[in-house]
């Protein structure tokens, strides 16, 4: 079977890698909102705050790191990239036991930790192309995806247990040395990469900035997926501190109960990486994409119905199980296009320049849905994200099924 393929040795490593971040992030999981509503008291608007400004600020400051990573070999950029989120969150734990934890400090290293993943995925993606065939593409994508869906598993309620039993800031250690860890298996890969060859001016310039963007926005196939997922994205990120608020805050979860809740679910998102690969050999690759997108539009409105207690868990899981499964199908294969439709000299430019773009999205809607729960409730500004959600699908039907261009017929041969 496809999914059982073997992919070399090299590419177990990079595997093994991911897996022990994505552990490290699952247990991870809402540690800022939880450190900011607990220890810092900290009310809807600041905690949506704190998200928007990670991610806007950071996106901006990964703008120039696309050119830079194209250019240079993607190993030892992910080394320095995981070095870096290390460095950043061991300063949280190191802080908080000094007494000198402040919010000002919760926003430099989300701003530090969003760069450096900007980074470190434009990295990985273009090392992915070279390491790994065409044809097997899906099936590494699916493994990464299948991964990142069983850490948020089992991560989330080991994480709310560890916070309950040893303090709010446990996690956010683990999650540093999770990075550490990844560096060093990345480091392990051996073998040699080639210094990517550069053509024309040796310095950065305007037009390296803007390539990513162009390649996309020119690309009659992945422009509409790219203005589905940032808004999509957005829409259900912008939610997540303002559930964090409702369900600790308003309604008395415990930490435990609210990892729980959002870990559970994730087995659907297991389940639908693993099928996306035989949905794809099935019907194809884009009418697996636009039903999947459909799909998990309809769920979010559902949390804005969340009541206290047992109902409340169920409904999220409910809701949550939906969402994610079809988040699980739609990924991989979203990855896999956006790859197979990219040249090898610029996929790193288009992954940075997509992620700056999906950061930036996040983060104003994050902001605004703060300033929205803030002036109405955040159970209000949830479920008005849920439903500005239900129109998103008209996003992908837009020229989904266009022909594609000359251009972009030779940029998927190459």
């Amino acid at each position: 079977m496809a999914g059982r393929r073997a992919l070399g040795r090299r590419f177990g490593r990079l595997w093994a890698a991911y897996a022990i971040s994505a552990y490290g992030t699952g247990l991870g999981f809402g540690a800022f909102p939880l450190i900011a509503v607990l220890v810092l008291h900290s009310g809807p608007a600041q905690v949506a705050a704190l998200s928007a400004a990670g991610r806007a600020v950071g996106a901006l400051v990964a703008v120039p790191l696309g050119p830079w990573v194209e250019f240079r070999r993607k190993r030892p950029v992910m080394v320095a990239m995981d070095l870096t989120r290390f460095a950043a969150l061991l300063t949280v734990p190191v802080a908080f036991a000094l007494g000198l934890l402040s919010f000002a400090q919760l926003v430099v290293v989300a701003v530090a930790v969003a760069a450096a993943d900007i980074a470190f995925k434009a990295a990985s993606g273009a090392y992915l192309k070279a390491l790994v065939p065409p044809e097997d593409l899906l099936v590494a994508n699916g493994r990464f995806e299948s991964t990142t869906w069983t850490a948020t598993v089992v991560g989330p309620p080991l994480g709310g247990a560890a916070i309950g039993l040893l303090g709010p800031v446990t996690t956010v250690c683990v999650d540093a040395v999770s990075y550490l860890l990844s560096a060093l298996g990345i480091r392990s890969i051996g073998g040699t990469e080639p210094h990517p060859a550069r053509t024309g001016a040796p310095r950065l310039r305007a037009g390296d900035l803007l390539e990513g963007w162009r390649h996309i926005l020119t690309h009659s196939a992945l422009r509409p997926l790219f203005f589905n997922a940032i808004v999509v994205n957005g829409l259900i990120m912008a939610s997540e501190p303002l559930l964090a608020v409702l369900l600790l805050g308003r309604l008395g979860f415990a930490p435990w109960q609210y990892g729980l809740a959002f870990a559970a679910p994730c087995v659907g998102g297991l389940v639908g990486s693993r099928l996306a690969g035989r949905l794809v050999a099935r019907f194809g690759q884009r009418k697996v994409m636009l039903t999947a997108g459909v799909l998990r539009a309809c769920w979010p409105v559902g949390l804005a119905f969340v009541q206290p207690g047992v109902p409340g868990i169920v409904l999220i899981i409910v809701v949550q199980l939906g969402l994610v499964t079809c988040c699980g199908v739609f990924n991989p294969v979203l990855a896999t296009f956006r790859l197979d439709h990219t040249a090898p000299d610029r996929v790193a430019r288009t992954l940075s320049a997509w992620s700056v773009s999906s950061s930036l999205a996040i983060a104003a809607m994050t902001a605004g849905w703060g300033l929205l729960a803030a002036l109405t409730s955040p159970r209000t500004a949830i479920a008005a994200a849920g439903v500005v959600l239900l129109a998103t699908p008209l996003l992908l039907l837009r020229r989904e099924n266009a022909p594609l261009s000359a251009r972009e017929q030779a940029v998927k041969v190459t």
